[in-house]
């Protein structure tokens, strides 16, 4: 038997939800013989983006039963049957969290459309209900509204069990009650953790990091761990028994710090990285007129090149956008094979270097002018973003073009008087690794304040 459910929300922080509208449908494997439709007053707002996607607004809950209302009936028509939902790990989480405030431990087994999907319906571009049930030709009425969805989730899952003829896979992805959802042990560990950005560490009994990593939301990404399937997950799950965590206040930190920390202590449940983080980059030499010619190539650990990328593609894109602003020529970036001028001299966006109509001296300074905001070269500078909190900011130092490591002040002077900003710095290792990652950033349209030092003297 099984309980087929969908369930909306009113959106928010993690874990501080509230449900607005709730769904199911009880289906025998043949047909629905019994079924429980409800708008639920939340008591609390409802999130304005939520509105625009549901439609269900603050008015409309005002006379709605409120969830210990209506938290009986669902005990009854689920009791007895696994929970099928599309992304069930949500559902089966907002469900338990409510009843969990009603101080009533709700279990059920789980089964996900989405998992089950993606096994069989591999071919699939997508397996987000909407576009998946589109594909499949299932009629879909009320999108985003919890009986809406749970009609469409109830025809997918038809059509699953249909396709499943040797009926392994759905054995496979039946979740025990733990599965799918937290412990109490890693309930009290999550609960701890801070919805911020930052570093976190999966320790063992013995206290060794056994795993760590970065998110811009630490508490949710560690839930994710708990209630991740897989062989390595479920190992891991049952090694974890304390999670401890440092905040960065911003991404870059955070990245900088899971990258030092990996090659530090190398966690077992951690997968090895690449020597090199990057592929390809953009690198320089000077051609027989004197011009300076800019080409893309992929990378080694010897070469040395002006600036590094995930892909060539990257470097592409970036080196048009440079071209563009910066008036470059096609054919001195080595985007053009053009045997005179360039199509951009035609077009009047190359200011002629490919005919000899700019000097060598002024083209070449032009291209360096160009690439200088998006390079550590040799500069001494910080880098400041948020900090942990209000009032505090965050300086990443590069000295001499080295990184130098990153820390955290509140008073501006601190920031200006480079002796007391390198007391307040946690020294890391500079590497091509650190280089490639800041550069990274600072190509970003919302990348960290760059602020010039003076060295002492």
């Amino acid at each position: 038997m099984y309980a087929i459910l969908d369930i909306e929300t009113t959106g928010g922080k993690f874990n501080e939800e509230g449900i607005t509208e709730i769904a199911i449908h009880k289906f025998d494997g043949h047909e629905t013989v019994d079924q429980f439709i409800s708008l639920v007053n939340p008591e609390k707002p409802i999130q304005p983006f939520v509105v625009n996607l549901t439609g269900i607004n603050n008015k409309m809950l005002r006379t709605a039963p409120k969830f210990h209302e209506v938290a009986k009936r669902i005990v009854e028509i689920t009791e007895g049957t696994t929970l099928v939902a599309h992304n069930a790990q949500f559902d089966y989480r907002i469900l338990r969290t409510e009843f969990r405030r009603l101080g009533y431990q709700f279990e059920r087994k789980t089964i996900c459309t989405v998992d089950l999907s993606k096994k069989l319906i591999p071919e699939a571009e997508s397996h987000s209900l909407g576009k998946l049930v589109r594909s499949l030709g299932i009629a879909v009425s009320d999108r985003h509204r919890a009986n809406g969805d749970a009609l469409a989730t109830l025809e997918l899952f038809k059509l699953l069990l249909a396709k499943d003829v040797d009926k392994t896979i759905i054995k496979s992805v039946l979740r025990t009650e733990t599965t799918g959802e937290l412990s109490q042990r890693q309930l009290d560990m999550v609960e701890n953790l801070p919805s911020e950005t930052g570093v976190y560490y999966m320790h063992n009994k013995d206290g060794e990091i056994i795993y760590l990593g970065k998110s811009t939301n630490i508490r949710k990404k560690v839930n994710q761990h708990f209630t991740n399937d897989g062989g390595r997950s479920r190992r891991l799950q049952k090694e974890t028994k304390k999670v401890s965590f440092e905040k960065t206040g911003n991404e870059l930190i955070s990245v900088l710090k899971e990258y030092e920390e990996l090659k530090r202590h190398k966690p077992s449940f951690s997968q090895a990285r690449a020597k090199l983080l990057f592929s390809h980059g953009i690198y320089e030499e000077t051609d027989a007129k004197g011009y300076l010619v800019l080409k893309i190539a992929k990378t080694t650990p010897k070469s040395r090149a002006l600036l590094t990328f995930n892909s060539r593609l990257g470097a592409e894109n970036f080196l048009d956008t440079l071209i563009k602003k910066n008036r470059l020529c096609l054919k001195l970036t080595g985007r053009s094979d053009a045997r005179k001028h360039c199509s951009a001299y035609s077009e009047g966006n190359c200011d002629g270097a490919c005919i000899e109509n700019e000097s060598p001296e002024y083209y070449n300074a032009k291209t360096l002018a160009a690439l200088e905001p998006y390079r550590l070269a040799s500069k001494t500078m910080a880098l400041v973003d948020k900090g942990r909190a209000i009032g505090e900011r965050s300086a990443i130092l590069i000295k001499n073009g080295s990184f130098m490591g990153f820390g955290f002040y509140g008073l501006n002077h601190q920031l200006n008087n480079l002796h007391i900003l390198e007391s307040l710095i946690t020294p890391m290792r500079s590497d091509a690794n650190t280089k490639h990652i800041i550069e990274s950033y600072m190509r970003k349209k919302r990348s960290p304040k760059q602020v010039q030092l003076i060295p002492a003297e």
